[in-house]
């Protein structure tokens, strides 16, 4: 009796036993997944770190490469037109073939294999400036007969023009006054016009269109599309914007002088507050693609003779697109 009984603690035993090297082998595998775990995120985390730095110093040398374009054009002065060199976008290319093709730079170019570089630049001044539209507290009469004409060609509500410009004279109130909590806020890009009264649908109808710069500008007739040229030029109809434009591909106007020659009406009516032919403000976009994802800078820049000056930055990233 007392032999069965030591054989069943024995046998107790050694399952307490097989248990605990169980348990202990559990445990020593759970420790070291989550050790593995925080090794991996904190090496997806330093990655994802020096991508967005790598990022941002290439898509900076990317900006500084516009304005010296840009520079170099002020150089040569005169017109500002679309067969420029600043005119003509940079098509996505590998970064690898913006660097020097030697050995020393072999393994940079082997990394950038998968790292694509695209970009433009867009003449801001071909479009109307919501700025233009109040000046001093008092809506500015041929800007508004020109958003006017644009809404109307673009089939786009005339009320709710009506309510934005309303607001925007509220908004130059305030910040005039110093800030008023009560009155809007003068909008700084295009999305800020939803909160003027503009729908999120006129906002994207208007993109190619209109513009937010600094000060008043005037629409340069070398580079508008037709729909802004027939909107700021009194008079004219969509054809007469059209005939424009292909007048324009033959040769530049070189000044307001050639546009009204080119229009074919002596009676065209060219203001140097409304039109012009060469161009201050620029907005510079680059886009670089790492693998699937993309990240993009839209960048304000001023031109001043041979200064190019950087206003605004705005950076976004756009995540890989879903699987079908």
């Amino acid at each position: 009796m007392r032999h069965a009984t030591s054989m069943s603690m024995a046998e107790r035993e050694r399952g307490a036993a097989i248990l605990t090297a169980m348990l202990t082998v559990v445990l020593v595998a759970a420790l070291a997944a989550s050790a593995m775990w925080q090794q991996w995120r904190s090496i997806e985390v330093e990655a994802a770190e020096r991508s967005r730095t790598q990022s941002a110093w290439i898509l900076t040398g990317a900006l500084d490469w516009a304005r010296l374009i840009l520079r170099e054009d002020a150089r040569k002065g005169g017109a500002d037109h679309l067969a420029e060199p600043w005119a003509l976008p940079l098509e996505q290319a590998r970064l690898s073939t913006f660097l020097a093709a030697d050995r020393n730079d072999a393994l940079a170019a082997e990394e950038s294999q998968d790292a694509f570089l695209s970009g433009s630049i867009i003449d801001l001044q071909s479009r109307l400036n919501v700025t233009n539209l109040v000046q001093g507290g008092k809506v500015d009469e041929p800007s508004q007969r020109a958003f006017e004409r644009l809404f109307e060609v673009l089939n786009l509500s005339a009320g709710e023009l009506s309510v934005l410009i309303d607001n925007l004279r509220r908004a130059q109130t305030s910040t005039s006054a110093g800030g008023d909590l009560a009155l809007p806020l003068w909008p700084q890009q295009l999305e800020d016009l939803a909160w003027l009264g503009v729908s999120p649908g006129t906002v994207a109808r208007l993109r190619d269109y209109v513009t937010i710069l600094p000060v008043p500008t005037p629409v340069n007739l070398n580079t508008a599309a037709a729909e802004t040229i027939y909107a700021c030029v009194p008079g004219f109809e969509l054809a007469d914007a059209n005939h424009l434009l292909r007048a324009r591909e033959q040769t530049h106007f070189s000044s307001l002088a050639d546009a009204i020659k080119a229009s074919g009406n002596p009676a065209t009516k060219l203001t140097e507050g409304q039109h012009s032919v060469a161009t201050r403000f620029f907005e510079v976009r680059g886009r670089l693609q790492v693998e699937q994802t993309a990240v993009q800078e839209f960048s304000l820049v001023q031109r001043d003779g041979l200064e190019v000056k950087v206003l605004t930055r705005r950076r976004g990233v756009t995540p890989p697109a879903p699987l079908q």
